[in-house]
């Protein structure tokens, strides 16, 4: 994984930092939040970190604050995380992570960015073997702190890698195990930066230019809906 991953990730998400979404996007996830789990920071993980991710993302604290205002109002609308998969062109898997408030839309729109640029969206569940999904916290280094010593402790917590770019530390874990590496560098005073999940693709497919620019125009119909927070694809860089 490593570093060429972090590339891809810098990629999708110079990409996705193009479209003025990242507030609406955590603005969501806010909304996903508080619902299920108060308003309250301190007694809500998920709304912990969300807040560090849109300090991150500098997300003016006002916004952010009448996001959790809105989200603590019965009468607001209630978000729905909904996963698609399909076929992109040549062959392409892809995974569309969406967030909406009407699935009965999000779907017909999916489906139709797929059809309409020679792909097809498939079942459930039909493409999710081809990717791991992974969390990935980023953290603070610490003065005198010993990596492998640190990559030790945590492989108990489920990481694949470690590793330190500048004065940042990435750690890719399970999927399953992002509550308790959240839980870890919080008691051991980490100052988390960022944490998010990944979908990495087991295998890439490589298309030449041309093809390349179709799969690339279908992308750019997923990134222009507010409905889709996420696309991952096996494409190769």
């Amino acid at each position: 994984m490593g570093r060429a991953f972090e590339y891809r990730k810098a990629k999708k998400m110079k990409r996705w930092g193009n479209m003025a979404k990242t507030f609406t996007k955590i603005g969501k996830d806010i909304t996903i939040s508080v619902k299920e789990s108060g308003a309250d920071p301190s007694m809500n993980p998920r709304l912990r970190l969300l807040l560090q991710n849109a300090k991150s993302a500098n997300m003016p604290k006002e916004t952010v604050e009448r996001a959790i205002k809105k989200a603590s109002n019965p009468d607001t609308a209630d978000y729905r995380e909904v996963v698609y998969e399909g076929y992109g062109p040549h062959g392409i898997a892809v995974v569309v992570e969406t967030t909406t408030d009407n699935p009965t839309r999000t779907v017909a729109n999916v489906r139709s960015y797929f059809t309409r640029n020679g792909g097809s969206l498939g079942t459930s569940g039909s493409l999710s073997f081809m990717f791991e999904h992974k969390c990935v916290f980023k953290v603070k280094t610490k003065k005198g702190l010993d990596l492998e010593e640190l990559e030790l402790e945590l492989i108990d917590f489920g990481i694949s890698e470690l590793f330190a770019e500048d004065d940042t530390i990435v750690i890719y874990g399970d999927f399953e195990s992002f509550g308790a590496l959240q839980k870890y560098f919080e008691e051991n005073e980490f100052e988390i930066i960022s944490a998010e999940f990944d979908r990495i693709p087991a295998q890439t497919k490589a298309l030449n230019e041309e093809q390349t620019a179709e799969f690339e125009k279908m992308l750019a119909k997923f990134e222009d809906d507010e409905d889709v927070s996420n696309v991952f694809h096996n494409l190769k860089e």
